[in-house]
């Protein structure tokens, strides 16, 4: 009796896999947000002469989408489905991880480490000043 062993193929099938569906999903909730905030706010005229300054903290920002999307804003919802579309490839750079430690390439193990640290440092102080 031979043991499959979960392989190399199997992870690029679970990466693709997950690009692939990562950006559907990420770009329907998108749509999804588009459409309730057309309903809610269809027939209001945008002033595009101002803009807000958005100087918060990531945290607080992630914070107010995930409220808002408790809440079904249109505009927090839309922002969801961007920050799916940001993690997409980020959980890809983690499957990868996971992949090099199962086939033991322990030198793009700490090269994709390196990449993930540079990804939360970036992301924690990127927002804040």
């Amino acid at each position: 009796m031979t043991q499959d062993k979960f392989g190399e193929k199997d992870f690029q099938t679970i990466i693709g896999n997950l690009l692939r569906y990562g950006v559907w999903i990420s770009l329907s909730v998108a749509f999804i947000g588009g459409i309730v905030y057309v309903m809610h706010h269809g027939n209001e005229i945008e002033n595009y002469s101002v803009f807000k300054e958005n100087d918060k903290n990531i945290f607080k920002v992630i914070t107010s989408i995930y409220d808002g999307v408790i809440e079904g804003n249109g505009d927090s919802i839309i922002f969801f489905g961007i920050i799916l579309l940001f993690l997409t490839p980020v959980f890809r750079v983690l499957l990868s991880l996971f992949s090099f430690l199962l086939e033991k390439d322990y030198l793009y193990v700490v090269i994709t480490a390196i990449v993930i640290c540079i990804i939360i440092l970036s992301i924690s102080f990127g927002f804040s000043h």
